[in-house]
């Protein structure tokens, strides 16, 4: 039966958005990311670019590879599906060591007080925490008392280590995330038309896809910037962290 390709083409688009749009674990993860690590709106929205372009390439390229040699439908989807698991695992890991990395920079960062006596007899106090810079500044309760720097020697993970990291980690997991209705859906109907027909599918749901992610990320993060978080932002990291592992064993478990 021959498929009518604009009525193709509309379908994809309007998939590809509300694929995205109910699927949290498509923009969850860069809002929450980005507002931890203060990222600029402008590297948030790019990161977002780069793994939606990674996460629909990936089901393009198995789609089109299974078109070519003739593999049946139930074997890609097969295939989509050990990819989705597989993500989903990556994900709630993912999210569940930056939840218990993000908790313990918090714990290190709690402020906590010193009591320290100079040789003059006087005695003071100053309160911190352990995160940040290794020196110091006191804040002193006698006004005659000297300036005193407290020293931390503390070896822990690196900070900026955990920073390069992340974008990447988000990336090999969305290059790893299938988009479900693609291939069966989309696709395989397409490829009964030409070439060209799947080629304008495929399009039409990549951009509709990429850009709801940028949309919503876009607009979550800026709500973000407009709440009064500074209270909680300790916690930011592991808050992330268990957005992160939420959205995966929501695909896990639910489905999502």
């Amino acid at each position: 039966m021959t498929v009518d390709l604009g009525l193709l083409i509309l379908t994809a688009a309007s998939i590809g958005f509300i694929h995205t749009l109910l699927g949290p674990d498509h923009y969850v993860p860069f809002v929450a990311m980005g507002a931890a690590r203060r990222w600029s709106t402008r590297k948030t929205l790019w990161i977002t670019s780069l793994c939606g372009v990674g996460h629909v390439l990936g089901s393009i390229v198995i789609g089109f590879v299974g078109i070519a040699i003739g593999v049946s439908i139930g074997k890609i989807e097969w295939l989509e599906g050990v990819r989705g698991d597989t993500a989903a695992w990556l994900l709630t890991g993912f999210g569940l060591a930056y939840l218990a990395w993000g908790l313990k920079k918090a714990w290190r960062g709690r402020p906590h007080s010193h009591e320290h006596f100079h040789g003059d007899g006087m005695l003071h106090e100053h309160s911190h925490g352990h995160e940040g810079a290794h020196l110091h500044p006191h804040v002193s309760l006698n006004p005659r008392s000297h300036g005193h720097g407290h020293v931390h020697g503390h070896v822990h993970l690196d900070a900026q280590s955990v920073k390069s990291i992340t974008p990447w980690a988000l990336f090999v997991i969305f290059v790893l995330g299938p988009c479900e209705p693609l291939i069966p859906v989309l696709m395989y109907p397409a490829s009964q038309h030409s070439l060209w027909g799947t080629v304008a599918v495929v399009l039409a749901f990549s951009a509709a896809t990429i850009a709801t992610m940028l949309t919503v990320v876009y607009l979550a993060s800026r709500g973000l910037e407009r709440l009064p978080l500074d209270t909680a932002e300790r916690y930011s990291h592991a808050f992330a962290g268990a957005a992160l592992s939420l959205c995966g064993l929501g695909i896990v478990f639910l489905g999502l």
